[in-house]
């Protein structure tokens, strides 16, 4: 390939080799730029190139860590919904022992993880978090070559899935819901949050109610007086 070729990266120092065991260290930093390429630009700014001019290293050093840029981008998708799952069971544990206001504080976080860092989020809902059809007509990863260890794309939202699901679970059990099932009422939740962080993103003038979260997730998770 042509990027192989490339023995030093212009307009920034070569960082310093990892030694034995350390290598490690060097994915991190790779995905740790292409993370900042994401956010400070859009998908098309995260190129091999690119991710080894920010990271200060030469690019053929990103082969033994990851394949190509698909299996890039599907790391930093995995780190992204790891980071939204974090931030959900944060928001729950911190709202204290009323379940209802633990499921709020849960969509309130989601919808600050999705204002907060974009393109992130949009890449999140993008081509890398769907299945592909292989040849034989059965569904899969992108491609072999590309994947990398963790889940694969048609998991990559089942611990946040998880988080919401919990706390409307919480909410039945406290008796303010009156779901028969809060796996697929969380899913309903899910699609809510997620309809209303696209349109904050593409509709800016349009005046939002400050209250418009506690109207819908009360209704899509049944919610009810205590």
């Amino acid at each position: 390939m042509a990027l192989a070729a490339d023995a030093q990266v212009p307009g920034r120092a070569l960082r310093t080799r990892n030694r034995r065991g350390e290598g490690g260290h060097l994915r991190a930093d790779i995905l740790a730029a292409a993370t900042d390429l994401l956010d400070h630009g859009d998908e098309r700014a995260v190129t091999l190139r690119a991710v080894a001019r920010q990271a200060g290293i030469a690019a053929p050093s990103i082969y033994p860590h990851f394949p190509g840029r698909p299996a890039i981008m599907l790391a930093v998708v995995r780190e992204a919904f790891a980071e939204l799952s974090g931030r959900l069971r944060a928001a729950v544990d911190a709202a204290g022992d009323d379940a209802e206001q633990c499921l709020y504080a849960a969509c309130h976080a989601y919808l600050d993880f999705a204002a907060a860092h974009p393109e992130r989020y949009r890449a999140m809902f993008g081509e890398l978090a769907k299945p592909a059809t292989t040849g034989d007509g059965t569904t899969g990863d992108r491609t072999t070559r590309d994947r990398t260890a963790g889940p694969g794309p048609a998991s990559l939202g089942a611990e946040a899935l998880r988080v919401l699901s919990g706390a409307l679970a919480d909410c039945v059990t406290a008796g303010r819901s009156t779901s028969t099932d809060p796996c697929a009422d969380a899913v309903a939740l899910w699609i809510g949050l997620h309809g209303l962080a696209h349109q904050r993103t593409v509709s800016h003038a349009f005046p939002w109610p400050a209250d418009l979260v506690r109207h819908f997730a009360a209704s899509l998770s049944r919610l009810g007086p205590a």
